[in-house]
């Protein structure tokens, strides 16, 4: 086949096989194959009815193509269900249960045939799916949206055979995320007159979140590693996040960039929700100002937990290289944000970098961002980290670019009793790379079930 002839296209790839084959083969041949058979019949027939097609299928694998993603999900888990209700009419140790991949990516067609890497990854990810149940592959999940009445859970990022990047991958479940876990966004006010847009999801005891240097609740509720952190914490907390004065949804027009209007959000937030008692969670910035809001009011806080955070705003960076940050910003926010971007997320995919730069572009103007980030590097709340007296957690990556490691590590010996907790990888926001050990820390330190099984992480961190 030459270059001219060979012929590319974006296609959604349903992969699958049985778990336990050989077990199966092994013991009873003529009745799993006489089995097999039966449901791949059925396989077939569903695939063709939601319009894909079967491209190979060769002892207990099965592989189909479908040209839309929404079908390919559709479509597997009616397969499902339909296999489990075969599967309550034989003995149990003789049931059948297929794991699924889907993948919507880039293939060679020949002749009927499908290759290349959106192949193997969603091969891959059918290796990574339970007996009886479907997973998907990042590039599926965020094309599906809210398309289909499902519920996906994210099982991070996995590093797969012969695949050079980390693939995300998501389990389907097969109900919709009850209504307590979506996202709700209201308002109120500070006393001087403020308005600030919160959320809450989950139930249970309350988590508030203070944002970092800038936010925006809707285009977060986009991210899907975001939502996923969230998800698991909300199974046993009420989240509490908000805009950050000047950002997002909450009032724009900001003048007073101190420590003390940064505080007053906060607080409008909790009494307005009459919060009596609360963990508290400060990322990066906003770790000053969770620090100072637990050492004034060390009765409502139960816990405080500190992730990429610093005490010295003035220690984060050379002076010259704040100025020319700062200076960016102001002259050209595209190319500003796209140069944060690569600070904030080294070595991340590009889906990835195209959000996080649409976020920071879309939360605030350039001179909002310029004075946030002013505000970032004046903050130092030194004096009153020795006055913190409730439990303490500090997480931070050992090779954040954007707020070095031993800034983390600083802050923690300034607070008594903190508990630090070193993390692997570079990448400063934690909605991305190892997610799920900061998500077991968190779970661990709160008092929450800790899933004790690991997911296989991809490379970045």
């Amino acid at each position: 086949m030459t270059t001219q002839e060979v012929k590319r296209k974006l296609t959604a790839i349903l992969s699958a096989d049985v778990k336990g084959y050989s077990r199966l083969m092994g013991e009873d041949e003529k009745g799993t194959v006489r089995t097999l058979n039966a449901y791949k019949e059925v396989m077939t027939g569903l695939i063709q009815h939601h319009h894909g097609r079967v491209v190979d299928s060769t002892g207990d694998n099965l592989m189909a193509e479908f040209a839309s993603v929404v079908d390919a999900v559709e479509c597997s888990v009616e397969i499902q269900k339909e296999l489990e209700t075969r599967n309550a009419g034989l003995p149990e140790n003789r049931t059948m249960e297929f794991r699924i991949g889907i993948n919507l990516g880039d293939v060679i067609e020949e002749e009927g045939r499908i290759y290349g890497d959106g192949v193997n990854i969603a091969a891959r990810i059918e290796s990574l799916s339970e007996a009886g149940g479907v997973c998907i592959s990042g590039s599926a999940y965020d094309f599906l949206g809210k398309k289909l009445s499902l519920g996906y859970e994210y099982l991070g990022e996995h590093t797969v055979k012969n695949i050079e990047k980390a693939v995300r991958v998501y389990r389907v479940l097969s109900e919709p995320e009850p209504r307590h876990m979506e996202q709700q966004i209201r308002f109120c006010a500070t006393p001087d007159g403020v308005r600030v847009a919160y959320s809450t999801v989950g139930q249970g005891p309350a988590v508030v979140i203070v944002p970092g240097w800038i936010s925006h609740l809707q285009l977060y509720a986009e991210l899907p590693a975001l939502r996923a952190l969230r998800g698991k914490l909300a199974r046993n907390h009420t989240l509490v996040a908000y805009d950050k004065y000047g950002c997002g949804l909450s009032e724009r027009s900001r003048t007073d960039f101190s420590l003390e209007s940064e505080l007053r959000p906060l607080e409008a937030v909790v009494d307005h929700l009459k919060l009596r008692r609360f963990a508290l969670w400060g990322i990066s910035q906003s770790g000053a100002v969770a620090a100072a809001y637990a050492a004034e009011h060390p009765r409502r806080v139960s816990h405080l937990i500190l992730y990429g955070a610093y005490a010295r705003g003035e220690a984060i960076a050379a002076d010259e290289l704040k100025l020319g940050l700062k200076s960016l910003i102001r002259a050209h926010w595209g190319m500003g944000s796209k140069t944060l971007a690569d600070l904030f997320l080294p070595g991340i995919d590009e889906a990835s970098i195209r959000w996080f730069t649409r976020l920071q572009r879309e939360a605030a103007t350039p001179e909002m961002a310029a004075q946030l980030m002013d505000l970032t590097y004046s903050l130092n709340v030194v004096d009153l980290l020795p006055k913190v007296r409730v439990p303490t957690l500090v997480m931070h990556r050992r090779g954040d670019r954007a707020i070095p490691f031993q800034l983390g590590r600083e802050m923690a010996a300034m607070i008594p009793g903190a508990r630090f907790v070193q993390l692997e990888g570079n990448i400063h926001l934690p909605f991305f790379g190892n997610v799920d050990s900061i998500g077991r820390t968190m779970a661990e330190f709160l008092g929450d079930p800790v899933d004790i099984t690991p997911s296989k992480q991809g490379k970045t961190g």
